[in-house]
């Protein structure tokens, strides 16, 4: 499988960061699917021009997180929870809504930021 990483070598954000970042973005945007199975660590760590323990602890974090799980056929495979992802997917459908209402309010994406940011704080 091939998967498009963009890695910023200048970034202060530690590279398996960045990694772990870009495939939980690939997960959410539905690049990758529950069952898909990324790349075997050392092809991924030769695709991007990284470390291989770099990928490791990347996939290490990921699998901590639940983003992933290892099977010992296939690799590193991508499972997420169905429920979960059912639900993220109808939260994004009414954060759609919502952003599109403030948006024709001129509400920025700052303030927007600001509200989720306050929001959260709540949930702490």
């Amino acid at each position: 499988m091939f998967i498009e990483i963009e890695m910023d070598f200048n970034s202060d954000e530690a590279l398996y960061l960045q990694l772990r970042n870009q495939i939980i973005m690939g997960i959410a945007s539905d690049r990758f699917r529950e069952g898909d199975a990324l790349p075997s660590v050392r092809q991924l760590a030769d695709a991007i021009g990284i470390n291989m323990h770099t990928v490791n602890k990347a996939y290490t974090v990921l699998k901590q997180e639940g983003y992933i799980r290892v099977d010992r056929r296939r690799g590193a495979v991508i499972a997420i929870d169905v429920d979960k992802m059912r639900a993220l997917e109808e939260c994004k459908k009414e954060l759609q809504v919502i952003l599109a209402k403030s948006s024709c309010m001129n509400i920025s994406k700052e303030e927007v930021h600001q509200l989720i940011e306050e929001i959260y704080e709540d949930y702490k």
